[in-house]
């Protein structure tokens, strides 16, 4: 294969033409059905560019309508359902190679001063462009794997649909993968910087090459699925004059020809006989290929088939010189010629399906994002009934309000949060900064502990954070929700700040009446020690923790499975925690045996030392009359890096909303920020799952009563009975000092008892006389 000759300008063009090519051959017409692209579907695969390719491959397939050809293997069907991922995986790699190309290309371009050239490639950029060229071979094997599978669906012309699909892969595509694999081996040889910047141009003719495959492979996926579809469906019309004219050929090929059909055939003949309908997007694309293939056929001198035989169904079902469209060059070189980038022909597909898909984004339904919800008024009134209590426990032990931005800086954010880092959510570059939705509270009170230098200080936040995490909704799980939290930062007596927010903890829990809880408590230096004891390694402490972490939604030989396959942990050690972390209960009953002269973590001395400090700590709670809900339980792991002493997590009995607030120490946070530590403590309750507690107590209170749940806290209603006395309700409604609402007429006795059940007192008013 010819290669092109590479320039600074072709270097550049890669990334467009490789992302334009990409967005033209998944739009070519399949055999599939579209459930894989659902977004529920397409949100589990974790991964932006998936979800981004599921949404253009919804919108161009929409109205489409296929029969599954059936006893298709699983790995087949695998062709299709995974596309998202395939064209997902490739788009962000396009974008990486694009970043990374751009520089090198502007920098190229700057006078050279004394004859020598001041810019070297980067050295990311020969991986950049390896990558970019993996990539789209990767896209070039998935495509004629899925023409392969059309071959098959029709007999009659398979043997030539996988002697082009052969041609392809022992053609330009065997020739990519060698300098791929040869550009690839050198540069894993290579340690010298400089000698990897010599290899961006073979990386770059290797993306070339991968590029030319990805054209030609795409090109016999779009000629094959063409020629399936024409035989598919039986004889059936000219190809549209234009892309603007495939919506009435779509419309045509859904409803039939309705008027030399009998209506109780309708339904059958809407989907033809093949049982295949198009969508739009399928529709533009078959469109335009099909008239460059029949203008290529009817154009060339060794064929005598005529323009209008072009792409027509023989009587005995053959596709008519099927020889000349898929075996002589000039079906391949016609389509080829629709889907390469900047070409005429090119450049008017992509606008037609642009129409396309901005038209089904305007019929799409509007939901709410996944992980998020609106609130109903009568949500809201019990949200902030929450919200009233909640913050009336923290004023009453002396707290201060603050706030904080709701994205910080992204090294503000990360390596703080463990293994859940990989949840925070990134933000697109705007100014010149990288930037994150926050993921807690507490690193932005750190954060603003150091920046605003305060000594001392107990403050409280209701705000929202966003964690791009799996939502369950029926546990209060969401991606975006309220927290609210309470933290002590300063120097104080030993566990006098720590007592104190476990009493507000359980001020709030037994205030908001949620039922029966329990307050888990542990101390991140018996961890440790626990740890050490059993023989883990230190730099395996964090990753060993946040398995344990997970014993209360997993069985103890989960875990163990974790930490000895993922983790690398030997099993005996891994049994040895297991002895510990089943040690749980009242907590001065467990003190007692832990703080024994022969038990391991009485020896420890650092363990030792948090004991001393537990014992006062209860003491406290003791004095607060806070210690009936507390387990000291050390399975409780709390998987967040900057934990340091006590830690803590509440929990409803017989609820089935996991944790419903959590907190504990963290002396070295600030200190990351300032160089000077801070000790801190704090608590953030889960509003979330608080109010689905609360939120079903009231249904259940309202459905008891027969009364809705109240959205006002109207205390008077002023209304008329009649026309005409708008003017006094509004006198009327001035003058009242409490809570009131106006302006309503009231026809009949049924609206005016509603109205009396949603307020206390009615005020109505007739041409007649006053009624209170």
């Amino acid at each position: 294969m010819e290669l092109p000759t590479v320039t600074a300008d072709t270097i550049n063009d890669l990334p467009n033409l490789a992302e334009c090519l990409d967005s033209i051959i998944h739009t070519v017409p399949r055999l599939l059905q579209v459930k894989a692209f659902e977004p529920e579907v397409a949100e589990a695969l974790g991964y932006k560019g998936a979800i981004a390719a599921a949404d253009e491959l919804r919108g161009l397939l929409d109205g489409s309508k296929t029969v599954p050809r059936k006893g298709m293997p699983a790995e087949q069907q695998t062709l299709y359902s995974s596309l998202p991922q395939v064209l997902g995986a490739a788009a962000d790699v396009i974008g990486v190679a694009y970043n990374t190309v751009r520089p090198e290309v502007q920098s190229a371009a700057l006078p050279i001063k004394g004859g020598v050239s001041s810019n070297s490639p980067s050295p990311a950029l020969a991986p950049a462009l390896l990558d970019l060229a993996h990539a789209l071979q990767t896209l070039a094997h998935s495509t004629l794997s899925r023409t392969q599978v059309l071959a098959a669906a029709v007999a009659a012309v398979e043997p030539q649909i996988q002697q082009l699909a052969a041609a392809a892969v022992n053609g330009p595509l065997a020739a990519a993968q060698q300098q791929i694999a040869a550009v690839g081996n050198d540069l894993l040889a290579t340690a010298d910087v400089v000698q990897q910047q010599g290899l961006a141009l073979r990386s770059a003719l290797a993306a070339a090459a991968a590029l030319k495959a990805l054209q030609w492979a795409a090109a016999v996926e779009g000629l094959a699925a063409i020629v399936v579809l024409r035989l598919a469906e039986g004889n059936s019309p000219e190809p549209a004059a234009d892309g603007t004219a495939a919506d009435q050929q779509h419309q045509q090929q859904q409803d039939g020809d309705k008027e030399n059909k009998p209506k109780k055939d309708k339904k059958k003949d809407k989907k033809g006989s093949s049982g295949i309908v198009l969508g739009k997007g399928c529709t533009v694309v078959r469109t335009h290929l099909e008239k460059a293939v029949a203008a290529a056929a009817a154009s060339n001198s060794s064929s005598s088939l005529g323009p209008s035989e072009t792409l027509l169904i023989t009587p005995d079902g053959q596709l008519a010189a099927a020889d000349v469209i898929l075996l002589e060059p000039v079906g391949i070189a016609a389509v080829e010629g629709v889907i390469t980038a900047h070409e005429s022909a090119s450049v008017k597909l992509l606008e037609d399906l642009k129409v396309v898909v901005e038209a089904n984004q305007a019929r799409r339904k509007p939901k709410v994002a996944k992980g998020a919800r609106d609130f109903l008024p009568d949500q809201m009134a019990i949200r902030e009934a929450a919200f009233g209590i909640i913050t009336s426990v923290f004023k009453r032990h002396g707290a201060v309000a603050i706030d904080t931005p709701v994205f910080e800086l992204r090294e503000t954010l990360m390596g703080k949060y463990g293994e859940d880092s990989k949840l925070i959510y990134d933000l697109a570059d705007q100014g010149g900064e990288l930037l994150s939705l926050r993921y807690d509270l507490t690193v932005p009170f750190a954060r603003y502990v150091a920046v605003n230098a305060i000594g001392n200080i107990k403050r409280y936040h209701i705000g929202k954070v966003y964690r791009r995490d799996q939502p369950q909704l029926n546990r209060g799980r969401f991606r975006e929700f309220f927290q609210c939290d309470f933290d002590i930062a300063g120097s104080y007596a030993t566990m006098v700040p720590d007592a104190e927010v476990l009493k507000v903890l359980v001020g709030i829990l037994t205030d908001l009446q949620l039922g029966q809880f329990t307050v888990k408590l542990n101390h991140r230096k018996l961890l440790d020690a626990m740890l050490a004891i059993a023989g883990v390694p230190p730099q395996k402490f964090r990753p060993i923790c946040s398995a344990i972490d997970k014993l209360d939604k997993e069985p103890w030989e989960v875990v163990r499975a974790e930490m000895v396959e993922e983790k690398g942990l030997p099993g005996e050690v891994a049994d040895v925690i297991g002895q510990f972390v089943v040690l749980k209960g009242q907590p001065r009953e467990l003190l007692a045996v832990l703080t024994a002269p022969d038990h391991p973590l009485a020896k420890h001395a650092d363990s030792a030392a948090a004991l001393a400090e537990l014992s006062t700590l209860f003491d406290f709670l003791d004095a607060f009359g806070a210690l009936g809900p507390i387990s000291f339980d050390l399975s409780l792991a709390r998987g967040l890096d900057y934990y340091t002493g006590v830690i803590y997590e509440a929990v409803l009995e017989g609820g089935n909303v996991g944790s419903i607030a959590a907190g504990g120490r963290y002396d070295k946070l600030v200190g990351m920020f300032s160089g000077k530590d801070v000790p801190a403590v704090g608590v953030s309750i889960g509003i979330e799952r608080v109010f689905a507690i609360m939120e079903a107590q009231a249904r259940a209170r309202a459905a008891e009563s027969g009364n809705a749940i109240r959205a006002t806290e109207t205390q008077v209603l002023v209304a008329s009975i009649g026309n005409g006395m708008q003017v006094r309700c509004c006198l009327a409604w001035c003058r009242v000092s409490c809570k009131g609402d106006w302006g309503k007429d009231v026809f009949g006795s049924v609206l005016y008892c509603s109205w009396c059940q949603s307020c206390c007192f009615p005020m109505l008013y007739s041409p007649l006389e006053d009624y209170y």
